[in-house]
């Protein structure tokens, strides 16, 4: 009977082992059908929400796209990104995608640490939910002009636990110290970025330019050279300096786009981005 009980006892605890991962406890369940979840709330205020989008079959190995709008950082709304979304959804299936909301500056809030804090809560949050959601913990980060500046800067500083594998900056500032915007006569265009501080070094701080490292992940840079908003500077710059450090990156400048570009100019980054998608994040 004792050696009954203990094979009893055996068969249990093998059991109980085999219906855990390795990852601390997480069960893997099969045949997970596509969903997609809208406004999932990650903090008590209105615009600390995003929308995912979870794929057919995912495992605790699935990768996950982060989505960041623009809007000067004071405006802006996740939909504008849809278009991307749709892209990542259709060209990259065995991704997640996340796609969202952050709170907004004002003359009495600042935009930092209050947008990378929110960032930071949202993939804690993926990572805390990761049994519900079924995906794993590596990231890729996109975002347009403001959120492309946020996108940088989280990758580059914020990741410590080195989780992101590809960033991707359409129009997004990088130096915020750049002499171009301190001597315009852009009062407007000034303002929007002394939100940040008034000193050179206040400035330099949150600049994607001068916190990249050797150790900063793969970055795919798109810009317009007549864009009135971000000077040339901005992603020149930031080219030589990942080319400097060594950082695994792709560049490109379209002579006639502004702040955002249609056409062949779109489809030719539609085609270098899902490129490097598949190559620093899917595979």
């Amino acid at each position: 009977m004792k050696r009954f009980k203990n094979i009893i006892g055996f068969v249990f605890c093998l059991a109980l082992i085999l219906s855990c991962s390795e990852d601390g406890g997480l069960v893997p369940i099969a045949n997970l059908e596509a969903i997609a979840i809208d406004n999932v709330s990650y903090g008590e205020d209105p615009d600390q929400v995003f929308d995912i989008y979870l794929p057919a079959d995912r495992t605790f190995v699935t990768k996950v796209m982060i989505i960041i709008h623009g809007g000067g950082w004071r405006a802006g709304d996740k939909q504008d990104l849809d278009g991307y979304k749709e892209f990542i959804i259709e060209q990259s299936p065995d991704l997640a995608v996340v796609n969202l909301n952050y709170r907004l500056a004002d003359d009495d809030t600042p935009p930092l640490p209050m947008q990378t804090d929110d960032i930071t809560s949202v993939i804690n949050h993926l990572k805390e939910n990761q049994q519900e959601y079924q995906i794993g913990t590596d990231l890729g980060f996109l975002g347009a002009s403001a959120g492309a500046h946020l996108s940088l800067l989280w990758s580059y500083v914020h990741d410590t636990e080195e989780q992101v594998k590809m960033v991707c900056s359409i129009v997004g500032p990088t130096n915020l110290a750049d002499q171009a915007y301190l001597n315009s006569d852009n009062q407007d265009l000034k303002d929007l970025f002394f939100q940040f501080g008034e000193t050179i070094e206040e400035l330099e701080e949150v600049s994607p330019l001068h916190r990249v490292t050797a150790t900063s992940p793969p970055t795919i840079l798109f810009y317009g050279a007549k864009d009135p908003l971000i000077p040339n500077s901005q992603g020149l710059d930031l080219k030589d300096r990942l080319e400097e450090l060594g950082v695994v990156h792709e560049f490109t400048l379209y002579p006639d786009a502004g702040h955002g570009w249609s056409g062949d100019d779109l489809f030719d980054t539609a085609i270098k981005l899902k490129a490097f998608i598949e190559t620093h994040l899917v595979n």
